[in-house]
């Protein structure tokens, strides 16, 4: 498990890192008044990058469990952690609420 988080952790770190160069190489692609050379140097550019860079390859886990399914973005723990923390009353003001 141990493991698996500093993976989790370097992927997040190569996603932040070439984010920026991303974004700029993709805006020097879209920019229809550069030359088409400088354009096509981007897309070379952008194709040499890493794939394991992506964002879409990033995965919301739940941060106790590592579930990957169901994971609430407020809170980041997966649905099942979140309902026992509430009901053992550990998340302050909220409550488990039956009808």
């Amino acid at each position: 498990m141990k493991k698996f988080h500093q993976k989790e952790k370097t992927n997040r770190a190569n996603v932040y890192a070439f984010e920026d160069i991303r974004l700029i190489l993709k805006s020097i692609i879209r920019n229809l008044k550069l030359i088409n050379i400088t354009r096509w140097n981007a897309v070379l550019k952008l194709s040499s990058l890493s794939k394991k860079g992506v964002k879409t390859r990033l995965v919301n886990r739940c941060i106790l469990t590592s579930r990957k399914g169901k994971s609430t973005n407020s809170y980041r723990f997966s649905r099942l952690v979140f309902l026992r923390l509430v009901r053992a009353g550990n998340i302050s003001g909220l409550k488990k609420s039956t009808w």
